[in-house]
């Protein structure tokens, strides 16, 4: 039985509609100088990578100072546009169900994403999904560059082994950190990554989303068969 949920948050347990890009943007030229003319990619990237790519399309060599107030000025970006935030984003259907029903049931929860914390911090609170994430359990991008790190660090800091944690995301990213740490992973296609994607890379159970409530608690217990 899981006794600890890694949760992704972008595609995962919400949607930013653009804004979280605008926002980067923002930041980046805050931090640059220059308007951010393209992105690097970002699915399943950790935020200082994403700042490292984007920088190089732009002719830039960035540094670790570099990145920390680029996380300093995309987190006073969320803090002032948080009402547009809210109004143009949504939280996914069935995240709010899913994380007060696998709370009623004892399972611990976090967050394990290529987000900083302050900013994962804001996201979930301005959609209602903060109230049962255990922070100082999870691991975030301003911690390391690397998923399958960021997994391994959430775990020690649970102090739990991998056979009792559980990750949910919606990229294959999310399912291959996961895997190099032996966790077993529950897949939903609400991103960009379609279902059959995502069992292409070896998904231990895949999702079209989070709207079951009881499947996605009967899965994460291991109370269902995922085959």
């Amino acid at each position: 039985m899981a006794r600890l949920v890694l949760w992704d948050i972008d595609h995962t347990l919400l949607n930013t509609r653009g804004v979280g890009r605008r926002l980067s943007a923002a930041a980046f030229e805050q931090t640059t100088g220059q308007p951010m003319r393209e992105q690097a990619k970002i699915d399943g990237i950790t935020e200082p990578v994403i700042f490292r790519e984007t920088a190089k399309l732009h002719g830039l060599t960035t540094d670790r100072s570099d990145f920390e107030r680029f996380a300093r000025a995309l987190t006073e970006e969320h803090l002032k546009h948080a009402a547009q935030l809210r109004e143009r984003g949504h939280a996914l259907p069935g995240a709010v169900a899913a994380l007060a029903a696998l709370h009623a049931s004892g399972i611990r929860q976090t967050v394990v994403t290529g987000n900083v914390r302050r900013v994962s911090e804001i996201k979930l609170r301005v959609f209602g999904l903060d109230q049962h994430i255990l922070w100082e359990l999870g691991a975030y991008g301003d911690d390391n560059d690397t998923r399958a790190e960021l997994v391994r660090l959430s775990l020690q800091r649970a102090k739990t082994t991998a056979g009792e944690a559980v990750l949910i995301g919606d990229t294959p990213a999310d399912v291959e950190a996961a895997h190099d740490n032996g966790v077993r992973v529950i897949a939903v296609a609400s991103g960009r990554s379609d279902e059959l994607a995502l069992r292409r890379v070896g998904a231990d159970v895949v999702l079209p989303d989070l709207g079951d409530t009881e499947l996605l608690v009967k899965l994460v217990r291991g109370d269902q068969d995922t085959k």
